[in-house]
Formats: C-alpha cells, sequence, structure tokens
C-alpha cells in the first residue's frame, strides 16, 4: 500500500529531536512493507517562507502537499499534528484523488479544550480518527463524520532499544522529565516527594526546579540509567490516556509508577505497572520498591516484554491502516478488545 503521512518531522532540530510517535508510525508502516512517503509540515512551511519565517510558508506547505499526493498517488492519507494543513486542502485531496482514504491521529489530551476542537475540525474531512484516549470517552466524537477509535503509544524496538530490567548498577533511582506546566498541578506532587524522599533516593528531574530539560542523546542516556520513573499526566482520571513517557519507560524496562484513576489495569498485565491512588500511597510504592530490586526487575521486563510483543509500532501502524480502510483486524490488538473494526463500541 501507499501512504503518504503529514506530521512534523523534526527535521530542523538536525538530529536532538524528541521521542515522536510520528516517527514510530513511518517505522511501523515500513515494517509492514508499506511504501510511505513523510511530509514534515511545519518544515516545509520554512522551507518555502521568505526569509525562513514559518507563517508565511503555510499556504506554499498546503500546494507542497497536494503536489505530493498527485505525485505519490497514495491508497492512504495519514494526517497526524498537522494544524498547518487545512480541512480544505485535506477535502481537495479527497476530490481529487477519489479513492484515498484520509486518517486523523491525535495523540494530545482531551482536557485541552482546544484539542477537543482540533479533533472535531478533522473530523469533518477524515474517514477515520485515531485518539490517545480510551475509546470510551470518544463518544462525543461520535456522529460528526468520521468514525472513532481508540489508538495507544507504541513501542519501536528501533527506539526503545534498552532493558534495564535485566540491571542492578543504575544510578538513577527515580526519574520524572517534563517540560509543561499548562493545565497540571503535578510538580506540587513532585516536590513533595523529593522533600519526603530526600537523600535517600537519588530522583532526577530534568526539567524542574532547576535540572535543564533533556533532548535527544541527552534523554537516552538519562533513560539509560534509570531504575524507576513518574508516568504523570498533567491530569489524571482519563481512561487509557497517557502521555507518550508510559510507553518510553516500559519499553525500556524501567519500572514506572501511574496513577489508577487511568484504568491501566484494565489493558496491562497484573504486576508490570505500579499504581497509586495519592501521593502517601505512591511514596510507600517507591520505598517499596527501592528497597526490593528483584520485585522492580521483575515488574519491569513483565511491561517491558508486554509492550515489545503486544503494543510495538508494527501491530499499531497495522492497526490504523486496516480501521481506516474498513478492513477485518489481522490481529486480536490488545487496546481494540472493545470496539468493533467499524469503531463502534462492542454492546
Amino acid at each position: 500500500m501507499r501512504v503518504v503521512h503529514i506530521a512534523y518531522q523534526q527535521l530542523r532540530r538536525y538530529g536532538k529531536s524528541r521521542v515522536s510517535w510520528a516517527r514510530k508510525l513511518t517505522h511501523g508502516l515500513i515494517k509492514q512493507d508499506h511504501f510511505v512517503e513523510v511530509f514534515s509540515d511545519r518544515d516545509i512551511a520554512a522551507f518555502e517562507a521568505p526569509f525562513g519565517i514559518r507563517d508565511l510558508g503555510v499556504g506554499k506547505a498546503n500546494k507542497r502537499v497536494l503536489e505530493t499526493v498527485a505525485a505519490v498517488e497514495p491508497d492512504l492519507v495519514i494526517a497526524g499534528h498537522c494544524d498547518m494543513i487545512t480541512n480544505d486542502t485535506l477535502a481537495a485531496i479527497k476530490r481529487n484523488h477519489p479513492n484515498v482514504k484520509i486518517a486523523h491521529c491525535n495523540n494530545d489530551p482531551l482536557f485541552v479544550p482546544s484539542n477537543v476542537e482540533r479533533i472535531k475540525h478533522r473530523a469533518e474531512v477524515a474517514d477515520a480518527i485515531f485518539v490517545s484516549t480510551g475509546r470510551p470517552e470518544l463518544k462525543i466524537f461520535e456522529g460528526i463524520g468520521a468514525r472513532v477509535y481508540h489508538m495507544p503509544n507504541p513501542v519501536d524496538p528501533a527506539i526503545e532499544n534498552l532493558d534495564n530490567s535485566q540491571r542492578t548498577d543504575l544510578p538513577i533511582d527515580l526519574l520524572f522529565c517534563s517540560n509543561s506546566d499548562n493545565f497540571t498541578k503535578r510538580l506540587a506532587m513532585v516536590k513533595w516527594l523529593k522533600d519526603e524522599l530526600g537523600e535517600s533516593c537519588k530522583f532526577k528531574t530534568y526539567g524542574s526546579f532547576g535540572e535543564p530539560p533533556v533532548w535527544g542523546r541527552d534523554y537516552d542516556r538519562a533513560l539509560a540509567n534509570t531504575k524507576m520513573g513518574l508516568n504523570f499526566n498533567r491530569q489524571e482520571g482519563h481512561y487509557w490516556y497517557s502521555s507518550a513517557r508510559m510507553a518510553q519507560l516500559a519499553g525500556n524496562g524501567i519500572l514506572q509508577f501511574t496513577h489508577a484513576d487511568n484504568r491501566f489495569d484494565e489493558l496491562m498485565p497484573a504486576e508490570s505497572i505500579v499504581y497509586f491512588k495519592d501521593q502517601e500511597s505512591l511514596l510507600a510504592r517507591i520505598r517499596e520498591f527501592q528497597n526490593d530490586d528483584a520485585m522492580r526487575q521483575a515488574w519491569a521486563a513483565r511491561a517491558r516484554s508486554f509492550f515489545h510483543t503486544e503494543m510495538n509500532n508494527r501491530l499499531y501502524a497495522q492497526y490504523i491502516v486496516e480501521a481506516t480502510l474498513e478492513q477485518p483486524f489481522s490481529h486480536d490488538y490488545v487496546w481494540a478488545q472493545d470496539i468493533n473494526p467499524d469503531g463502534s463500541m462492542k454492546s
């Protein structure tokens, strides 16, 4: 199958890139033997704009994506986080190429009001939309155009290539990396934990409390030295919603602590993710696992195996292809047990 994947590819970061679910999707499509042409809207807009002023290149970027689709003749167009590409352009793709299907993938949370509106807007022209919140919370998007599906955060064995569950010589006991303070109060809990744990725990908080953020290979090195990590979202309690941090920690064999209200215990195997309800229970569990390295290793290994076997980018990519094209599912996707191939909820 031929695919045009429109998403920010971080070309102008010149290697100092963040871990990207869009890149994982591209890799997964290629591993499934699909031909993939990537189109990075933000980068193309900047490259095409006078003096490199990105906002002046938006119109040209929309023109270039139409040229790309015409040249590639894809069966499927996947539009990720590409706000510079307008709905008018996507509608023109469908007019010019009536057999093309369009999927919109959105990895941002629903507690950001502008993102809810962004998804509704894309649903007007897409055939299918995929959102990283669990399907029960996606009912607000039913009946407005596109079919609706949940998608997970996958691991990519080329990216999550560590296995810290096999190591006992890791210098960082606990890790939390963050660079966003919008719509969140999570740093208050992180600060409380730092105070309570004190010198008994080597706790690194890159991006907060005076520690600079880490990207690219610096982030890789931080993960490579870590036993346990905090999977704190900006807000908790959304069904099966997590930032991509969950896959990054699990896929590298790093034990993670996740809020129980996100209900990942309904998806993940037992004794793989550590759940907590409040800061006191979280503190107790951190101390428990810090003092029992064998248990830490066993739980982290179980999570790593599950992600690499059942939530990898190859399955993730094929699921998006099959759902968008309304094909029968070729795999018993663990995250799609509650939905039909047409996106509807099972009764």
